[in-house]
């Protein structure tokens, strides 16, 4: 049985031995804290991509996978192609006053991409 307390959670705990409802416990926030030595998944990732030093692949990786989320819906749809390669953004756009609007706006891509990423990932934007 589970029982909300305003201190804290207090969980029942049945006694399958006994078969009595004896104990109980109580959530202890002091004693819950990390222990020393013990790293989150989140920068033991950071701390391998920088070992092998491959934050640079996996910053180019996420920005073609997450293109939709970077950029928006209406300018994904109308990309075929996105790839990185030596600090370049090449694009494939289908509809030519899209990729006009575009390249009039490539410094705000970078920025925009940039921001994003929080790396200076892209210094040129190319449209094939």
């Amino acid at each position: 049985m589970v029982s909300a307390l305003s201190t804290g959670f207090a969980i029942f705990v049945y006694c399958i031995s006994s078969g009595t409802m004896a104990q109980y416990y109580k959530f202890d926030k002091e004693r819950s804290s990390r222990k020393p030595g013990v790293t989150p998944l989140k920068e033991a990732i950071e701390q391998m991509l920088s070992a092998y030093k491959l934050n640079t692949s996996f910053n180019e990786t996420y920005l073609t996978a997450h293109w939709d989320k970077i950029m928006g819906h209406t300018i994904a749809s109308r990309t075929t192609k996105v790839y990185v390669k030596d600090r370049t953004l090449f694009l494939q756009i289908e509809s030519a006053p899209l990729r006009d609007e575009l390249v009039r706006a490539k410094h705000k891509i970078i920025e925009l991409i940039n921001r994003e990423m929080k790396t200076n990932l892209v210094d040129e934007v190319v449209f094939i």
